[in-house]
């Protein structure tokens, strides 16, 4: 009885054991979920940070790249600006060269015009020579650049250049046997200048190898008047037959 008891005894506290394994159980399993927890959290912390430092990495590569890029530029720049700088130190002494020779380049240029109207046909005298006279009163004057003057000048050459590739009628006085007489002048470009009395009475050119007027036949007058009306735009352009002087033979 004794050893069944002590048996029984033993078997009810192996039983007991057991019965009490499910209570200690419990706590066991919450502590391995939570560590389980932690050890996720970390994890993805961990990721997290790793994906931060990717992200931080590839934006410092960007900006590292975009100023190697700016650097390169600026270089770039720099070089240009230096080379600017020496091709407008250049130009300012091309231009101190130039503010030297440009009064003495106006001035030849004045007298070159000049002397080309004296040596011209002598149409429109009037407003020619009065275009001269304003230049020689311009050049002399402080308060107008020689840019401006030289501008001026320019002008005039290049309106003394269409004179040769116009036809042009106009009235003015000539004197004819020693007296002062209306009459209608016909330009043609620079080969040929005519008058014409207004009454159509007489007729004549400028003869430029004797630098004198000179009359023409009366057959010329139809010609003339012809001419006249073509120049003022009255008529047609037609086929005219005109006397003009021979070339100059080449030297």
């Amino acid at each position: 009885m004794l050893i069944f008891c002590r048996q029984h005894k033993c078997l009810a506290t192996f039983f007991l054991g057991l019965c009490a394994l499910p209570a200690y159980s419990t706590p066991l399993n919450q502590a391995s979920t939570t560590a389980a927890i932690q050890s996720e959290h970390k994890a993805n912390a961990s990721v997290d940070q790793g994906n931060n430092l990717l992200a931080q990495y590839r934006t410092t590569l960007r900006q590292t790249e975009a100023l190697t890029i700016g650097n390169q530029h600026l270089k770039d720049l720099l070089t240009s600006q230096k080379e600017e700088k020496s091709s407008l130190e250049l130009q300012l002494k091309d231009i101190e060269v130039t503010k030297k020779e440009i009064v003495p380049l106006i001035l030849h240029m004045l007298d070159s015009l000049d002397q080309f109207v004296k040596m011209d046909m002598p149409f429109l005298p009037e407003e020619r020579q009065q275009r001269l006279k304003l230049l020689k009163e311009m050049v002399v004057k402080a308060d107008i650049s020689n840019a401006e003057k030289f501008r001026r000048i320019m002008e005039a050459f290049q309106v003394e250049n269409e004179y040769g590739n116009t036809i042009e009628a106009y009235k003015g006085n000539l004197v004819l046997n020693g007296i002062n007489s209306s009459v209608d002048f016909l330009r043609l470009g620079r080969v040929a200048l005519y008058y014409q009395r207004l009454d159509g009475s007489e007729t004549g050119f400028w003869n430029k190898e004797e630098r004198r007027w000179q009359t023409l036949p009366s057959h010329y007058r139809r010609a003339i008047h012809d001419g006249l009306r073509i120049a003022r735009k009255e008529t047609a352009p037609d086929l005219l037959t005109l006397p003009v002087p021979a070339p100059e033979a080449a030297k």
